[in-house]
């Protein structure tokens, strides 16, 4: 099944119409006509014998972009100026800035801002290094360290083609947490070279956030730095999708009328976000979870595999259920997919129990689209924007490390992960429950708002908070 036109993949087209009647439908008919679906049509600029238009243009891929173009170029009455793919419009110079917080406008300022004055604040977090979390940037600063080795469902691209992502993700700390992110995308292949670069960056940084490590390095990384460091660590391809992962199946169960206690999950993708969800879904009470990875079932005893998924064999198909991913699906209850993209098949979704559950995840094509599991599935949902049900990380992120910055906590807890979910979840209500609609829209700033505070708690239940 063709992808459908997304903003993903959307265009600006400057067009020149000539100003006569019928020519704007004619390049909407052509656009149409090419498979393309109109987003917005801009105010006209009408200069005598004609008119200017940009028109917003959602495409499948770039090929179906330039198949766009030609097809308003062999418009006789339009001229197109200029076009240009937003979503690469959108990147140039970068997604983020650095803005100053103090004034300096005269001398006084000068000398508070930086020397003579600065010095009294140095000497004072010398004295006492805890108040850099006061009076540095630490308060409110978080490190976003990748090394480029697992980039969406890109694979290793390297630190250069993963700084994109990583200021995206600094962009979504700030417009929805106030947390300032800042990417650090780093040439370190090794555990050891990741740890010992984030170790010694620490000191200018209120915590960590670790993105797109492939495994099993990422386990190995966050479970070295969180022992060696005052600050929170967190490694959000794990736990952001592990929580907001859990939410969304809290309140599935709230439609579909099933218990935890009850349920089998399958999970494709035995990798960070897949062993997190398994953890952090075991931990919730869940019945019997089976993993796949490329070769098949997970389970004790199999070889040809590294230590995490030997942790997850240990844990988990106590029935030690073998074959592919489509055999271990028979009569489950839920699929979730952190993978590949066309990973299953409508057959697979018909064959799981009564009212499946289908999170497929992967990025940024999933393990099954909505449109093949349609009237199969109790509840669909994916990791993209354009469907329903989003499972984003950005509902949990930014409510983390806003809950712990603001009590400057010293680690990120199970505890504080569960309050984390448990407040997503309570953010869909009674009245907007529907199975379009299991988890809160990633545009809702009270979401948040929730989750800081519930976070902020269980840090302080947890007694994982610096003295203040």
């Amino acid at each position: 099944m063709p992808a459908l036109p997304t903003a993903a993949f959307s265009i600006a087209l400057d067009c020149q119409l000539d100003n006569v009647p019928g020519t704007l439908g004619r390049l909407c008919s052509a656009i149409g006509d090419a498979g393309g679906n109109i987003g917005a049509l801009d105010g006209f600029d009408v200069r005598g014998p004609v008119l200017r238009r940009t028109v917003v243009v959602h495409c499948r891929d770039e090929e179906h972009q330039k198949v766009v173009v030609e097809a308003v170029r062999a418009l006789k009455s339009v001229t197109l100026i200029d076009w240009w793919d937003r979503t690469f419009r959108m990147h140039e110079a970068g997604k983020i800035q650095v803005l100053s917080t103090a004034p300096v406008n005269d001398r006084e300022d000068l000398s508070m801002a930086y020397t003579p004055g600065v010095a009294r604040v140095c000497t004072a977090i010398e004295n006492d290094p805890a108040l850099s979390h006061r009076f540095t940037i630490r308060k409110n600063t978080v490190a976003i360290v990748s090394n480029g080795t697992a980039v969406l469902g890109l694979g290793d691209i390297g630190p250069e083609g993963a700084m994109p992502v990583m200021e995206g993700k600094a962009l979504l700390f700030k417009e929805f947490g106030g947390v300032d992110g800042f990417p650090v995308c780093i040439n370190a292949r090794t555990a050891s070279e990741v740890v010992e670069f984030v170790e010694r960056i620490a000191p200018t940084f209120g915590g960590i956030n670790l993105e797109d490590i492939k495994a099993p390095e990422c386990f190995e990384i966050e479970e070295r730095l969180r022992a060696s460091l005052d600050i929170p660590v967190f490694h959000d391809d794990q736990h952001g999708t592990a929580v907001v992962t859990l939410a969304a199946l809290w309140n599935s169960l709230k439609i579909t009328g099933k218990k935890m206690e009850d349920l089998t999950v399958v999970i494709a993708g035995v990798g960070a976000a897949g062993v997190a969800i398994g953890k952090i879904l075991l931990n919730a009470g869940i019945g019997e979870v089976i993993g796949c990875d490329r070769v098949g079932a997970i389970y004790s005893g199999r070889g040809d595999m590294n230590w995490a998924k030997e942790w997850f064999a240990e844990h988990t198909n106590r029935d030690r259920r073998m074959g592919t991913i489509g055999e271990v699906m028979r009569g489950a209850d839920v699929f979730v997919g952190v993978s590949g993209p066309d990973l299953i098949t409508a057959a697979d979704v018909r064959a799981m129990a009564v009212d499946p559950i289908v999170f497929a995840m992967a990025n940024p094509n999933p393990e099954i689209r909505p449109e093949q599991a349609d009237g199969l599935a109790a509840v669909m949902a994916t990791g993209r924007s354009d469907y329903p049900n989003q499972i984003n990380n950005v509902l949990a992120f930014p409510g983390i490390f806003r809950g712990a910055l603001d009590v400057q906590a010293t680690d990120i807890t199970e505890n504080m992960k569960l309050a984390a979910a448990v407040a997503i979840a309570d953010s869909v209500t009674e009245a907007d429950l529907k199975p379009e609609f299991v988890v809160p829209s990633v545009f809702d700033r009270s979401v948040v708002e929730r989750v800081a505070p519930a976070v902020a708690a269980a840090a302080i239940a947890d007694g994982v908070i610096r003295g203040r």
